[in-house]
């Protein structure tokens, strides 16, 4: 039947990725535009119901490189106001008020500075956190449902959001960058490593904060929980384990260039659907009469991600 397709495009551009320029070629109508509000770039794409293999190929060029800041070298850094605002406000899955702000208050108690509360809430994230690999997808990033049942097993989409939530709840601006991972890892890690031949379920959410004297800084304490969890056979469960010490330490800070950021919105609005917004928006998407099709089952969809790394 007739059938509306979103692909997610690279939107991102900072002193660690370039989003070059994308392709792509269908036999539906395809049309590039945003969601008109938070910058999120996409192909749409419209099937006729006549159209008896309907595909879509979408191919984007983009340039990253590693992150690590430099924490003995303050600099003098400046973000646009309306921009830190907008990620200092609560979205319909990140509220900032009743436990979101108990939390948050609790776990920064005696910090002054914006780096010792971003500290603080990086920490409190891989004690108290854990991978749940039962979770569908990347996880949802219901950050209040989790903290009012205890429940804090989950994905990057869940773990990560909850640092955010919890920086914006004290008045640090946080983001999430929602992208996939293309190539392996440089610690030498499977699981913080994609497979350039098959990513359709390589997506991956990091996140940043906004620190005075650094501007944004890259984070990712869900990549620990990873770790700790999946890396070996047993749960890892102190962080000063050599294996989980390395990644602890580097992803406060930092992060690796073998990933691509899509974009850092919440609550997105599909052009042309009927659906409701989404909480986040890195995986493609499409509906029919029907209703929506499952992201998180890419060989029912049916979609597949490839990378080719070109070294610079």
């Amino acid at each position: 039947g007739a059938t509306q397709l979103w692909l997610p495009m690279p939107s991102v551009n900072s002193d660690w990725q370039q989003s070059l320029e994308s392709s792509f070629s269908s036999n539906g109508k395809t049309k590039l535009t945003s969601d008109g509000q938070q910058g999120v770039r996409m192909l749409y794409v419209d099937f006729a119901a006549d159209v008896a293999q309907p595909f879509v190929e979408l191919t984007s060029r983009i340039r990253t490189q590693n992150r690590a800041v430099n924490w003995a070298q303050r600099k003098n850094v400046q973000e646009d106001a309306a921009t830190l605002h907008a990620y200092t406000v609560g979205t319909r899955l990140l509220p900032l008020d009743g436990i979101v702000r108990k939390t948050a208050m609790d776990a920064t108690r005696g910090a002054r500075t914006d780096v010792e509360k971003a500290q603080r809430l990086y920490d409190w994230i891989v004690a108290n956190t854990f991978r749940e690999p039962k979770v569908r997808g990347c996880g949802e990033g219901d950050i209040k449902t989790m903290l009012e049942t205890g429940n804090l097993g989950g994905k990057c989409a869940d773990l990560n959001a909850i640092f955010v939530g919890l920086c914006r709840a004290v008045g640090v601006p946080a983001r999430d960058v929602y992208g996939v991972r293309l190539v392996a890892s440089s610690f030498g890690y499977k699981e913080l490593s994609g497979n350039p031949a098959s990513l359709k379920s390589a997506q991956h959410c990091r996140s940043e904060a906004y620190l005075k004297g650094y501007g944004w800084v890259a984070m990712d304490p869900a990549d620990v929980a990873k770790v700790m969890r999946l890396e070996t056979a047993d749960w890892i469960k102190n962080v000063t384990n050599p294996v989980v010490a390395p990644v602890n330490k580097a992803l406060f800070g930092g992060w690796e260039g073998n990933w691509m950021a899509y974009n850092t919105a919440h609550d997105v609005a599909l052009p042309q659907s009927s659906g409701e917004r989404l909480g986040f928006f890195m995986y493609p998407m499409a509906e029919n009469a029907g209703g929506r099709f499952d992201p998180y089952a890419p060989d029912d969809f049916k979609y597949q991600i490839t990378a080719k790394e070109i070294l610079a």
